[in-house]
C-alpha cells in the first residue's frame, strides 16, 4: 500500500509525502504538514534596486531561430544550494529536538517525498500572460514565459544512500510516485511533455548528493523527443509499424546486446549507443507512459531496475584498490507527449554515463558539442558484454 499526502510549504510550494510504512501508509498517522520557516510567498512582489516593489515574474524562454529549439533562461538558479554539508542538506529530514533549519521536508522522517523545486527552471506564475512576444521587437526571436513545473523526488531520508542501496519494495514505491506525478503534471494547462529523471554523481553536475531525482513538466516538446517523433512517424508511414516496438523486437532477435529480461521488461544496450555506458529498458507491452503500467509491470520493473543499478555500480573497478566505482549516470524516462504525436510514443528508460574509464570522463568537444555529431569511444557490444559478465 502506498499513500500520497499533499501539503503546502511556507512559501506556497506543494509537498507530497509518499508513504509505504506504517502507521503512515494506512493513514493511522500523518507526517508533519506545517512548515514553520519564515519564507515569503514565492509569488510576492519583488523590490527592485530603486526600492520600488514590482510584480514577480518567472523565467522566460526564447526560441533559437537557427534550430527551432526553446531555451529557458533561468538566471535565478545561479544562487541555488551547492554541495552543502550533510547537516545542512535541504533534502534531509528535520532533526528531532533541534531548532528547525532551512530544510524542505518538515518531518523528522519520511519514506519518499516530492516537492516543487525552490529554484525551478520552469515556473507557471498565476496571472502571468502566457502569450508569445517578440524579443526587442524582432519577430526572429519569439519569447514566452517558461510556464512549466519542476519537482524534486527524494528517494530516501538517508543522506548517504543511493538508489541502488534501496530495497526493491522502496523502488516500487518510487515507481508509483513517478506514475502519480506524471499523471498530475501532464494534466496541468500548457504542459506538452513530462520527463522523469535522476542525475547521480558530481561528474554529472549534481549539486545535492542526497539521493533524489527530478520531474520536469515542460511547456514545449524537447528537441530529442521531436527528433524521435519524426523518425517514428516516418517509420510508420514506410512500414506501418511502431518504431520503438520494432527496435525492441530487433534487439530481442539479435540477442547479443540484451543484458536482462523479465516477464514484462527487457534491458538492452542500443545498437547505436552513444555513451561509454548506455542501457535502455523497455516494456514488452506497448505502453505510452508510466501511469499506464499495470501493478504487475510496476512490480517487475522495480526488481529489474534495481538489479541493473547494482550491476552498473560494478561496471568500473578502481585499478589501485580493486574496489567497484559508483557509476555517475543520468537515468530518464521517455514518455508519450500529451498532444500531437502522442500515439507515436512508447515508454522506455534511457540510462547513460559520462565515465569512459576509471578517472576518465567523456567530454563533448569539437564535432560533438559544435555539430551534435556523435563519436562513440567504445562499441555497444563491449558495453553489453561487460554487463552480461556482471549478471
Amino acid at each position: 500500500m502506498t499513500r500520497f499526502t499533499s501539503t503546502r510549504l511556507a512559501d506556497g510550494r506543494e509537498l507530497v509525502y509518499v508513504d509505504d510504512t506504517e502507521p503512515y501508509a494506512s493513514g493511522a498517522a500523518t507526517r508533519r504538514l506545517d512548515d514553520p520557516r519564515p519564507l515569503p510567498d514565492r509569488f510576492a512582489p519583488v523590490p527592485g534596486e530603486d526600492g520600488v516593489e514590482r510584480a514577480f515574474t518567472g523565467p522566460e524562454m526564447r526560441r533559437d531561430p537557427l534550430t527551432g529549439d526553446w531555451v529557458p533562461m533561468a538566471s535565478h538558479r545561479m544562487n541555488r544550494t551547492f554541495l552543502p554539508a550533510a547537516d545542512a542538506c535541504p533534502l534531509c529530514p528535520a532533526r528531532p529536538g533541534a531548532a528547525y533549519s532551512d530544510g524542505e521536508i518538515p518531518d523528522t522522517a519520511y519514506d519518499v517525498a516530492v516537492f516543487e523545486n525552490r529554484f525551478p527552471a520552469l515556473l507557471a506564475v498565476p496571472g502571468q500572460d502566457d502569450t508569445e512576444t517578440a524579443l526587442d521587437g524582432e519577430p526572429l526571436w519569439p519569447t514566452r514565459p517558461a510556464a512549466g513545473r519542476c519537482e524534486v523526488v527524494v528517494f530516501s531520508s538517508d543522506h548517504h544512500a543511493s538508489f541502488a542501496d534501496l530495497d526493491v519494495s522502496r523502488v516500487r514505491t518510487i515507481v508509483d510516485a513517478w506514475a502519480q506525478r506524471t499523471e498530475a503534471l501532464a494534466a496541468l494547462p500548457g504542459i506538452e511533455q513530462v520527463y522523469v529523471f535522476e542525475n547521480r554523481g558530481p561528474e554529472i553536475g549534481v549539486t545535492l548528493p542526497h539521493p533524489h531525482g527530478q520531474i520536469y513538466a515542460l511547456p514545449y516538446v524537447t528537441p530529442r523527443t521531436q527528433a524521435m517523433l519524426a523518425q517514428a512517424r516516418a517509420h510508420r508511414e514506410r512500414t506501418g509499424g511502431s518504431l520503438l516496438r520494432d527496435v525492441l523486437e530487433a534487439e530481442l532477435r539479435a540477442g547479443v546486446r540484451v543484458v536482462d529480461e523479465s516477464a514484462h521488461w527487457v534491458a538492452y544496450v542500443p545498437a547505436a549507443a552513444r555513451w561509454p555506458v548506455e542501457v535502455h529498458v523497455a516494456p514488452r507491452r506497448d505502453v505510452l507512459d508510466l501511469p499506464g503500467l499495470t501493478d504487475d509491470e510496476r512490480d517487475d520493473l522495480a526488481a529489474l531496475y534495481h538489479r541493473l543499478l547494482v550491476r552498473l555500480d560494478r561496471f568500473f573497478v578502481d585499478p589501485a584498490t580493486g574496489e567497484p566505482l559508483p557509476l555517475p549516470y543520468i537515468s530518464g524516462w521517455h514518455q508519450a507527449v500529451t498532444g500531437e504525436g502522442r500515439d507515436l510514443g512508447r515508454l522506455h528508460l534511457q540510462l547513460f554515463s559520462v565515465l569512459r574509464a576509471p578517472g576518465k570522463l567523456k567530454y563533448l568537444a569539437g564535432v560533438e558539442s559544435g555539430m551534435a555529431a556523435w563519436i562513440s569511444d567504445t562499441t555497444p557490444e563491449r558495453i553489453a558484454a561487460r554487463l552480461q559478465e556482471l549478471a
